[in-house]
């Protein structure tokens, strides 16, 4: 589990620094850089995130859970 963990605190840190260098792009170069770069690291701590929702006991997981947000009215 910490290794997820370290895995999604490591990938938050670098989709910041892609996306603020993204920030500074003209508009066409910008969403190049968001598709390739910070969609990748997103998509990278959303797969680890869903992992841990797995194995972590929801008393200790605050946050909704992926697929109760999918199956809620």
């Amino acid at each position: 589990m910490n290794n997820a963990i370290n895995i999604i605190n490591e990938n938050c840190i670098k989709m910041n620094e892609a996306s603020a260098k993204a920030s500074k792009l003209n508009t066409r170069e910008q969403a190049i850089a968001y598709c390739d770069k910070v969609k990748t690291l997103f998509g990278i701590i959303r797969n680890t995130a869903d992992s841990l929702e797995t194995i972590v006991d929801n008393q200790h997981w605050p946050l909704p859970k992926y697929r109760e947000l999918l199956f809620t009215r």
